[in-house]
């Protein structure tokens, strides 16, 4: 009677891992498993992190000294923000700046149209950023 080996012949796939290996192997993964995690967590915190958030709404240009923007602040109803306010020409450029400042209100969604006066005529407005000054 013929006995069928249970294992591939010996050197078929490479040498064959020793304890060695697998251990270094475990600790490679669970270092790479904890890298992972680190990451994740920090881009999460990165997310959660930020207490003011703003959409642009629209704007209307009032002739060529000035243009009327209204955006959404969204923050803690108790906070004060200062956000800045940009005129834009049509290369982009500015061409009026005003910082707007949203103290408390009842709800934590505010609606602000502010009019930013302009150097020449602005064909399109925005806001750059909004940052707490109070909470």
């Amino acid at each position: 009677m013929t006995t069928v080996p249970t294992r591939p012949p010996a050197g078929r796939y490479g040498p064959e891992p020793t304890t060695g290996r697998r251990l270094w192997a475990r600790i490679g993964l669970a270092a790479l498993v904890v890298a992972t995690l680190a990451v994740l967590a920090w881009l999460g915190w990165g997310v959660f992190r930020d207490p003011v958030q703003w959409r642009d709404v629209g704007f209307h240009v009032d002739g060529a000294s000035s243009i009327a923007v209204t955006f959404d602040v969204t923050k803690a109803p108790t906070a004060t923000v200062s956000c800045r306010v940009v005129g834009l020409s049509k290369s982009f450029g500015h061409v009026g700046v005003k910082d707007v400042t949203v103290g408390p209100a009842s709800t934590g969604t505010v609606r602000v149209t502010a009019t930013v006066p302009t150097a020449e005529e602005a064909v399109s407005g925005t806001v750059t950023g909004c940052d707490v000054v109070t909470s």
